[in-house]
């Protein structure tokens, strides 16, 4: 029963904390700590062995490592290489060796100074890409960065596990032993499971698979990545690295999302109790022993790797408020620290003081960013902005009849279309980072709002034929077609619409063409489900183009009432019993086949599609802000 009281504690200690962390602002990952720490022997003394915990959690760590080698597939990490070997690597290089040298000069033994540093040199992979995902940020330049730093820091910790046995020193001796034997073992362990995963994880994974038993599998994901894990340890290697080999191995295989669906939750759990194992840990005894000792070092540790990492985010071209944020949100010590030095302890590279110590340091740290995180937010939110016009690249108009406005996936597709035909085209977009990716690509865009008249001039729109707009908000396409209307009144205009309110809005102003960014696709999936239905191509083909039609004139007729909902739904209603009756009328006619013809919905029905796509949009869609065609 101690194993299921032990159990309860846990989960009320994670359902009372994480919570409310969480609405603070402040992260799950404090909560995970906080928890702990309130639990742990040194504070209320609700668990006792945190040890033990902290062991079994760190199967977190493992499948952690796992689903971080599902990720690194050789494609992408080639294309990554720059920014994660570049600015990962300096960063755990430089980080690594000040810390080292500062340990040193205190008169700290070169072997412990070297591997603390390296310890030290790592973030927190949980609770930075954590922070910067609640915050919607981890796409954005600074989150980029940090991403790729995370990724070097990540791959790092292999070679670092690898490596730590081999800085033991034997009793009684001042030099490095290097048993040359359990290397050999190593290196044939780590071949034989990249020959393994080839030739028999992935048919075994197949075999598993046209069983159709999920459990099952997911069993079967477990015991690829906890038997790999063993066998690692079992030859004197971590099982962190066998995870990560399992998950490089699979990175490209059919089941790799799969694996990550299955694994996902396991991850979560059990890197939540990891944290709440490491809150436990904590050692307040120690800490209100040497406060002074454990303060300065943390301040140390924060000050110095944020100063780097501060310098990396300018070299990266990172503005000053986002090379702050990477430089908080990657200040901290990270978990690995705790492996690293718990494998260190072990092999007798540094002491177990020592090693609580600098763990009292790296958790204090961790606790301590979500809060500095939120801190630096607030104080960005509240800076004055400089109130600085943006600089618009000077558009070299070479005479294009063609003006693409917003340059994203849709824009993008029509230009390709129209450099494969040999015509020109000017290209604007406000969002830098996107023009900064589509440039590498060797395409010819200008950084330029739209919604400008002078932009629109200089890009051509008095002499041009075309105005492709696809940008996605709609309040600046619908003024757009505006400034177009009242100054460019020769300029043709077809524009993307983000649902059907949106293209009564364009149509009512006067645009040539709208294009219901998924109405295509949804009458091509429906195409195809007619056919998976037992409706021949040719007349499903024909029932798509007859209701295509039927809805383009709907939906210009429908632009004069469009405020009027009781019309709205009138009109709706008598067009779809009219459109009820052309397809029981062709039914009729045709004679040629015995297959009944699936009726379509009656009009109460229709009525309730067209309100459902006006305001709700698809529900079903996987992209949850998009709405209906």
């Amino acid at each position: 029963m101690e194993i299921l009281d032990e159990a309860v504690i846990f989960l009320v200690a994670a359902v009372i904390a994480v919570p409310i962390f969480t609405r603070l602002g402040l992260g799950s990952i404090l909560g995970y700590l906080l928890a702990g720490l309130i639990i742990g022997p040194y504070a209320a003394g609700l668990v006792h062995d945190p040890e033990a915990i902290l062991h079994f959690a760190e199967f977190g760590v493992v499948l952690l490592l796992f689903l971080i080698g599902l990720e690194l597939q050789p494609s992408r990490l080639i294309s990554l290489r720059r920014p994660v070997f570049g600015m990962g690597g300096a960063q755990v290089a430089i980080t690594a060796a000040a810390i080292a040298a500062a340990l040193v000069f205190m008169g700290v033994e070169l072997r412990a100074a070297i591997v603390t540093g390296l310890a030290l040199g790592l973030s927190s992979t949980a609770i930075a890409v954590q922070m910067l995902s609640e915050r919607h940020q981890l796409r954005s330049r600074h989150g980029r960065v940090a991403f790729s730093i995370l990724l070097f820091q990540d791959m790092a910790v292999i070679p670092l596990l690898a490596v730590i046995p081999l800085l033991s020193v034997a009793e009684g001796m001042e030099r490095m032993s290097v048993d040359w034997m359990q290397i050999g073992v190593a290196v044939v362990a780590v071949g034989g499971i990249m020959l393994a995963g080839r030739f028999l994880v992935k048919p075994f994974l197949a075999y598993v698979t046209k069983l159709h038993i999920h459990e099952i599998f997911t069993a079967s994901a477990l015991l690829v990545v906890i038997g790999t894990a063993v066998l690692m340890d079992a030859v004197g290697l971590s099982m962190a690295l066998g995870a990560f080999l399992a998950g490089v191995i699979l990175s490209e295989s059919e089941y790799r999302h799969a694996l990550e669906a299955d694994i996902e939750p396991f991850k979560g759990l059990l890197m939540g109790l990891f944290f709440i194992a490491v809150g436990m840990s904590v050692d307040l005894p120690l800490l209100i022993a040497e406060p002074l000792w454990i303060a300065t070092a943390v301040v140390g540790l924060f000050a110095l790797k944020a100063s780097i990492l501060f310098i990396i985010g300018r070299l990266a071209r990172l503005d000053r408020s986002n090379a702050v944020r990477l430089a908080v949100s990657l200040g901290q010590g990270g978990e690995f620290a705790f492996v690293l030095l718990g494998a260190a302890a072990m092999s007798g590279v540094v002491s177990d003081p020592w090693r609580d110590r600098i763990i009292l340091v790296v958790a204090a740290s961790m606790i301590l960013t979500p809060i500095l995180y939120a801190l630096v937010e607030w104080v960005i939110a509240h800076l004055p902005k400089p109130a600085v016009a943006p600089e618009y690249d000077r558009i070299e108009n070479e005479g294009s009849r063609v003006i693409i406005a917003g340059f994203g996936r849709t824009g993008q597709i029509v230009g390709r279309t129209f450099r494969m035909r040999g015509i020109p085209f000017t290209a604007l977009d406000n969002n830098f980072e996107q023009i900064d990716v589509v440039r590498r690509f060797g395409n010819k865009i200008y950084y330029g709002d739209p919604t400008r008249l002078s932009v629109l001039r200089a890009a051509g729109a008095g002499s041009a034929d075309v105005l492709v707009l696809t940008v996605d908000d709609v309040s600046s396409s619908i003024t757009v077609v505006e400034l177009v209307r009242q100054n460019f009144p020769n300029l043709k205009i077809y524009a993307r619409a983000y649902d059907r309110n949106h293209a009564y809005a364009l149509l009512e102003r006067g645009v040539d063409r709208v294009v219901r960014e998924t109405f295509d696709g949804s009458l091509e999936i429906a195409r195809h489900a007619l056919q998976g239905a037992g409706i021949a191509a040719p007349e499903a083909r024909e029932l798509v183009d007859q209701f295509r039609e039927h809805d383009e004139k709907l939906l210009r007729d429908q632009v004069q009432i469009a405020e009027d909902e009781h019309a709205l739904i009138e009109s709706a209603r008598e067009a779809a019993m009219h459109l009820e009756g052309l397809f029981k009328q062709d039914r009729d006619d045709s004679e040629e086949t015995s297959k009944p013809v699936v009726s379509p919905a009656n009009s109460d029905a229709a009525v309730a599609d067209h309100g459902s796509e006006t305001a709700n949009g698809d529900a079903s869609s996987s992209e949850p802000e998009r709405q209906s065609a």
